[in-house]
């Protein structure tokens, strides 16, 4: 399980509609990880994400942690600024679990980590943020890994 720290919530009329309170907080505030997955499966654009034969077979070659180091250098690369380029459009559909990860986790974009996560835009990540959307990565791989869908 990722290292992550459950912190507080709110209920918004956004909440309400997805089933899964929000943070009120980006830097403090980070969802709780059962209620967003939970949230992430009632979604049947989300749901639809696996890793296919080609990414399974890639992600039990490099082994997760490599897989992971990989997703944090996507994540500063392609996330982390306040403004990031092509912002919507920078994350590929497939071709690296990292990919099909952060599409099936809400955690492609500024607009997803603001509307899921509660990550607003305007500003650059913190540490905390790059961590937590990383151990939301991990942990979709990891459920893919046993198995389990999404």
């Amino acid at each position: 399980m990722p290292v992550l720290v459950r912190l507080l919530w709110r209920s918004t009329a956004a909440s309400a509609r997805s089933g899964m309170a929000l943070p009120t907080e980006c830097d403090s505030a980070m969802p709780d990880l059962d209620d967003l997955f939970t949230a992430l499966q009632r979604s049947k654009f989300r749901s639809r994400f696996r890793l296919g034969p080609k990414e399974q077979n890639y992600l039990q070659e490099k082994t997760l942690p490599v897989i992971l180091e990989h997703g944090r250098q996507f994540i500063v690369q392609r996330l982390a600024a306040a403004e990031p380029r092509n912002d919507g459009r920078q994350t590929p559909m497939r071709g690296h679990p990292v990919f099909i990860a952060q599409h099936a986790t809400a955690t492609c974009c500024r607009g997803c980590l603001a509307k899921w996560h509660g990550i607003g835009r305007g500003t650059p990540l913190s540490q905390q943020q790059i961590d937590y959307v990383l151990g939301v990565i991990e942990r979709w791989l990891q459920r893919q890994e046993s198995g389990y869908p999404n």
